[in-house]
């Protein structure tokens, strides 16, 4: 029978409960269990929340025991390792301060504040100094502090940053504090037992600027960043992927197949070139032909529209650091698109709308602009002027688990086209700048949820990542190397109909505010370009490819069978060039082979005077022979899009 004065009631995830002492700890938990168990502990999950192991445990749980094998130790690993990369620099370069340091995709991040930046020898020597903190195997403590004790002793360090941050804690905040020996840091937590549970797996990558608290009016701090990993095998592995990823740098690959590029002029903006925008509307045409055959309507709205428009969607409340805007003009300011969404309204408004015409699915390619600090400018990857295939679904409440089966399904479709089957889904809930009651959110993540799982697919919850005005599915890729690109995106919004008067006449005869469903399928067609290069590393599918074929010759005299050949695969749509100039055959295939040709066509003597074609694939150094009919027959099938 259980006392509910001393003892505790534990649920394990297989079902069994077990009894336990108040205040027992999560180790002497594993330990009671078996004492290998204990060994391989590093941390405890308390009602799903991952906690120390040391934690003492005071009510009935539900418990779970975290192993190095855990996908949930990298958290944990990256986390100390930032802990014990400050420890390292302050112990250099004792004039430091620490700001924050936390866990990052692959890796981690400490930013510092210092007279003169790190350099990359700098690394070279705090990440010598961090395997001999690891090697001591100093214990992870917390302690909890009072407020007013916590800022005074960061004063007194002279850590003025970690006094600030205490400072700005809400007045309920529990105050912990993380000791490892001599060194203690400000700290949530969790942290693993002791240093020694880090490994020796892990990697400083670089330095780089940042502003404290991310605000370009407040100090630039020096910010190193590192990746860690479980094992020496998966960082081997991880560092092997940056090579490789390195090599297919769409930027890089972008210059060498003539594709685009950017300039300072227009920070953040393409500048597509002939092939680039050909590749562009290759992928529109598809996307036309795909949204075409599942009822959407193409539409197309302004790219600069009125304040009080942006007022009204909730825009300018909760996004207008990230707009663009005019300067005052005729008693009127003006923004920048940085969505499409209320001018998909605008034209849904037009003309009386009954139930009858729902679900009523417009599609736009809208180029939308957003401010991204120049800094986080990445390439095709991250850009301010983009463009998104979306689309606006209107649509009834009971209509919305049966459209977004079928929006799931359409973007999984694409993907396979693409080569994409390793697809993550991921369910984002209500962040917390949003507009709308939370009766509406908690209707709009209902419907949502119900869809996703009535359509069969397993998902994570992504908690806190819903756009301002509704709760979002992301569909996550993964690429030929591993890496995870969010692309497409569907949202159940309750919101942005009513606040900006849409309305359907429903069968009673009343007017109702529809479901607006937000759908990207490529998410940003620039962003999609920029995965499908470095996914294919510039090898694209013959479908794909801006130039499909090039003829190219190894003497003059064959230049007619050549143009003859060139002028028959143009007739049957194949995007083709003819490489006549007076260079070596050597030289010819270097440059499009760089330029990633799909098929090089080849033509000597004995092609011309045999009316055959001698036909060398990308990334092959074999050529193969072939009739002229089979190949061009061959060609036009395999150059068909999906």
């Amino acid at each position: 029978m259980n006392n509910k004065n001393n003892t505790i009631i534990v649920t394990f995830p297989d079902g069994n409960i077990k009894e336990y002492k108040k205040g027992i700890t999560g180790y002497q938990i594993a330990e009671s269990i078996a004492k290998s168990l204990a060994k391989e502990a590093i941390a405890i999950e308390l009602n799903n929340k991952v906690c120390d192991l040391s934690l003492e445990i005071h009510n009935n749980v539900s418990l779970k025991i975290i192993k190095r094998t855990d996908e949930r130790a990298l958290e944990l690993i990256r986390h100390d390792c930032a802990h014990v990369m400050a420890e390292a620099v302050q112990e250099l370069f004792p004039e430091t301060q620490v700001t924050i340091g936390p866990a990052i995709d692959n890796g981690f991040y400490y930013d510092f504040s210092r007279d003169k930046a790190f350099t990359p020898d700098d690394l070279i020597i705090i990440e010598k100094k961090m395997h001999e903190i690891i090697q001591k195997n100093t214990s992870f403590i917390r302690e909890i502090w009072k407020r007013d004790d916590a800022i005074s002793f960061f004063k007194n360090k002279k850590e003025h940053y970690k006094a600030e941050l205490i400072s700005d804690l809400p007045q309920d905040e529990i105050i912990t504090l993380y000791k490892q020996g001599n060194w203690t840091d400000l700290c949530k937590g969790p942290h693993l037992p002791s240093t020694k549970h880090i490994g020796k797996a892990f990697k400083l990558m670089k330095v780089a600027g940042a502003y404290w608290r991310g605000d370009s009016s407040n100090a630039m701090l020096t910010r190193i960043y590192g990746t860690a990993w479980r094992n020496e095998e998966e960082l081997s592995n991880y560092l092997m992927m940056l090579e490789e990823a390195e090599k297919r740098d769409h930027r890089k690959l972008g210059r060498e197949m003539d594709l685009f590029h950017f300039q300072e002029e227009s920070p953040g903006s393409v500048f597509w070139h002939t092939k680039g925008w050909l590749l562009f509307q290759t992928l529109i045409n598809y996307m036309k032909k795909r949204q075409d055959a599942a009822g959407y309507f193409e539409i197309n709205t302004p790219d600069i529209m009125d304040k009080s428009l942006w007022e009204k969607s909730g825009h300018w409340e909760k996004f207008s650091d990230n707009m663009f805007t005019t300067e005052e003009k005729e008693n009127r300011i003006y923004a920048l698109k940085p969505m499409n969404c209320p001018g998909a309204v605008q034209v849904y408004k037009q003309g009386i709308k009954s139930y009858r015409d729902l679900p009523l699915r417009l599609a736009e390619f809208g180029k939308v602009h957003r401010y991204e600090p120049s800094g986080a400018l990445h390439g095709l990857m991250r850009a301010r002027g983009f463009t998104q295939d979306d689309a606006h679904i209107f649509c009834t409440e009971d209509q919305i688990t049966e459209e977004c089966i079928t929006v799931c399904n359409l973007i999984l479709s694409i993907y396979k086209d693409f080569g994409f089957e390793d697809i993550h889904i991921k369910f984002s809930d209500r962040p917390e700048k949003r507009v709308g009651s939370d009766a509406i959110w908690d209707k709009s993540e209902q419907a949502l949820k119900i869809a996703i799982e009535a359509s069969g697919l397993s998902y994570t919850h992504n908690p806190g990542e819903g756009a301002f005005y509704g709760p979002k599915i992301e569909f996550v890729l993964r690429d030929a190397i591993g890496r995870d690109w969010q692309c497409g995106t569907l949202q159940v919004d309750l919101n942005l109909p009513d606040r900006l008067s849409a309305n359907f006449i429903a069968e009673d005869g009343q007017k109702y505010a529809p479901v607006m469903l937000h759908r990207a399928l490529f998410g940003s067609i620039e962003r999609f370009i920029g995965i499908l290069i470095e996914n294919y590393s510039g090898r694209l599918p013959l479908w794909l490819a801006p130039t499909q074929i090039v003829i190219a010759t190894i003497t003059s005299d064959t230049n007619t069978y050549a143009e003859e050949v060139f002028s028959m695969l143009r007739e049957k749509n194949l995007r083709t060039e003819i490489d006549i100039r007076n260079e070596k055959i050597g030289y010819k295939i270097r440059e499009h082979s760089t330029a990633k040709i799909p098929v090089l066509i080849i033509i000597g003597k004995q092609e011309a005077e045999q009316r055959k074609l001698s036909v060398r694939r990308l990334g092959s150094n074999d050529t193969a022979n072939f009739d002229l009919d089979t190949i061009i027959t061959s060609l036009t099938k395999e150059a068909k899009s999906p």
